[in-house]
């Protein structure tokens, strides 16, 4: 336990891509004391119509560390690179932008020697389902993944929220055994020990562009 206060571990759990020691074992009992307190998350009308797959064993967490890297690789082209860099504003923000996909491109390309990996998952699929019915299945099993992701920073774990798995969602349920007519994946993490444990709040916009108060 690191013993950061509750403002500490809010203002400094950060996607973690670079410093991630993906040679430290991580066990069950401290991914277990995370998720215990992620369960304590808000769910929609208590449902907790929810599921998480968590596994620390290296070999199917090397499988879909492979389909991650696989994906990832296959969608960040220099061509993609060099439209999405040029939308970023001016010089200070594209270079900010690309020091965060050098770090993207890391976890990317060591994804599959993850010593562990988190899975929330939902009850049922959201294809086609209406704006409310998806913002009660999101907003439930995303609050208690960030609540896993909190716990873990106070215990000197890193996490990352990534999405681009979901491509190949069938390929990764195939290997965590996760029954995908029934189960709809939400997010992919590597969790892993972290190289050093002090970390900064992240840099960010002003305020003012997106905070409104009494109204927009």
């Amino acid at each position: 336990m690191l013993e950061l206060t509750a403002d500490e571990v809010l203002a400094t759990t950060r996607s973690v891509r670079r410093r991630l020691d993906m040679e430290r074992e991580v066990g069950e009992e401290v991914l277990r004391e995370c998720l215990t307190l992620a369960l304590q998350a808000p769910t929609g009308s208590l449902r907790q119509d929810w599921h998480f797959v968590i596994s620390n064993d290296r070999d199917q967490c090397r499988e879909v560390g492979l389909i991650y890297q696989q994906v990832w690789t296959a969608m960040v082209t220099d061509k993609y690179l060099d439209s999405a860099v040029s939308q970023q504003g001016d010089d200070v923000a594209q270079q900010s932008w690309l020091n965060m996909m050098g770090s993207a491109r890391h976890l990317a390309e060591t994804f599959p020697e993850a010593p562990a990996i988190f899975v929330p998952c939902i009850t049922g699929r959201l294809d086609g389902a209406d704006a409310m019915t998806q913002a009660v299945k999101w907003g439930s099993v995303i609050q208690a993944a960030w609540s896993f992701m909190l716990a873990a920073r106070n215990r000197g774990l890193g996490t990352c929220w990534t999405t681009v798995h979901l491509q190949r969602e069938r390929d990764v349920a195939e290997v965590l055994g996760i029954p995908f007519e029934e189960v709809q994946q939400v997010a992919l993490s590597p969790v892993a020990y972290t190289v050093g444990t002090q970390f900064k709040p992240g840099r960010r916009k002003a305020d003012a562009e997106f905070v409104h108060f009494n109204g927009w």
